[in-house]
């Protein structure tokens, strides 16, 4: 039997990196007011229908989405964002206190091509922020992002920027992007073609070379903004100056969802040599009445956490194993009773105790001491229980010392913890 293509086993040799990560995102989120939530994996499929947009790739041609035995239409989640503004209008959050911020992390689900970096069943770092809607909060975001990816030991970072403009200013903008892209028709993918109508803003993501290439100079939205818009987007570039973060305005960045508006960014690093996008966000104004809530401004980013780990990978040298504190060697029926009985009281201790279940020799269970590296032994036979001196071995210097049964668990742990 074989893992589904797409899908992985994230080994324990792999999980420390990730055990990393998770450590420190968790310690920074926490300290800039966040708060852990936990969404379910399977979710109905007009929920991502109506946040992501049903004209997009993730809809049409990427979520698993099956019926179940009562002929309901359900989704394991391709994003965390719609899942997250469910909950919070569900739960009524917005009640008691609209301004929220919450971050999760967790498996996605897409069915895309397999390739290095991207799997079918993907892990995600998310953010949300629901509640605030000044441009401060963007900037936060931002540096947040950059700060996280200092910490993890990334280097040569930059933010890529761009603002989408609003429901006031993106009809003057779709208007002009449609006038150009009418004289590019002959030169675009059947995708973008068929998206004209329902979703031009779409096009500027398309991933496809020739249409890249017949969309270098497109009406960007920066030409298009309101005032409102302008003002926000001005104070997210003045406020990262202010912080020291470096970043790009990109007129070419748009977001591959629906809901996005304002401020979107990407972090990018050169770490593996050529530019990367590690995680990307931005802010979604109108979705939470979308979905049927209140008016409530929103924003939020993903870390694509596979990529992040490929990235540090390049990076991190793989830790050693952490050393066994203690082998027991318990030799015959009445001697392994009694080591049991030690390991479970010297784990619950915090003593980190190993022993074999097996009946091996004396010489069999020394190799096996030494193979996971064990800074003592203990050595239980029947001779040693009838004359109560249970030894202990120290496997670097080869002293031991002699412990009585009445006194052998306190005694090792005051010796062990040293």
């Amino acid at each position: 039997m074989q893992t589904i293509r797409g899908f992985r086993d994230i080994l324990p040799e792999q999980i420390w990196l990730w055990q990393k990560v998770e450590k420190e995102a968790t310690s920074l989120f926490e300290a800039f007011g966040f708060k852990e939530i936990r969404i379910p994996i399977l979710e109905k499929t007009q929920l991502f229908a109506r946040s992501i947009g049903e004209v997009t790739d993730i809809v049409e041609k990427e979520m698993y989405t099956f019926e179940d035995r009562k002929g309901d239409k359900l989704t394991l989640r391709p994003e965390a964002t719609a899942s997250i503004v469910r909950s919070y209008i569900q739960h009524k959050m917005y009640a008691s206190d609209p301004v929220r911020k919450f971050f999760m992390i967790g498996p996605m689900f897409r069915r895309e091509r397999p390739q290095k970096g991207r799997y079918r069943q993907f892990y995600q770092i998310d953010a949300e922020v629901f509640g605030i809607e000044s441009a401060y909060i963007d900037s936060q975001l931002i540096f947040l992002l950059n700060e996280l990816f200092k910490r993890l030991g990334l280097t040569e970072l930059s933010a890529h920027i761009n603002s989408l403009g609003c429901p006031e200013c993106r009809p003057s903008f779709q208007k002009a992007l449609l006038t150009f892209i009418e004289s590019k028709k002959d030169r675009l993918c059947e995708n973008c073609l068929r998206r004209i109508d329902k979703n031009p803003l779409r096009i500027l993501d398309c991933k496809i070379v020739d249409c890249k290439e017949a969309l270098k100079e497109a009406p960007a939205t920066l030409d298009h903004l309101c005032g409102d818009c302008t003002e926000h987007f001005d104070t997210v570039k003045t406020t990262l100056n202010q912080q020291g973060v470096d970043f790009t305005v990109d007129k070419s960045l748009v977001r591959g969802l629906d809901y996005y508006t304002r401020t979107a960014w990407e972090i990018q690093t050169t770490t593996l040599g050529a530019q990367s996008a590690v995680a990307g966000g931005g802010r979604y104004d109108g979705l939470v009445k979308e979905l049927g809530g209140p008016q409530t401004p929103g924003i939020g980013f993903a870390i694509g956490f596979d990529r992040l780990v490929e990235v540090m990978e390049q990076i991190d040298k793989p830790l050693e194993d952490v050393p066994l504190d203690l082998f027991i060697i318990s030799l015959g029926d009445t001697a392994m009773e009694k080591g049991y009985h030690w390991s479970c009281q010297l784990n619950q201790a915090g003593i980190r105790t190993e022993m074999d279940f097996r009946g091996k020799s004396m010489k069999a269970l020394m190799k096996r001491a030494d193979k996971l590296n064990a800074q003592s032994v203990l050595i239980a036979g029947e001779n040693e229980l009838k004359e109560n001196a249970i030894i202990l071995r120290n496997m670097k210097t080869k002293e031991q010392v002699s412990l009585t049964v009445e006194t052998l668990v306190p005694e090792l742990i005051k010796i062990l913890k040293k």
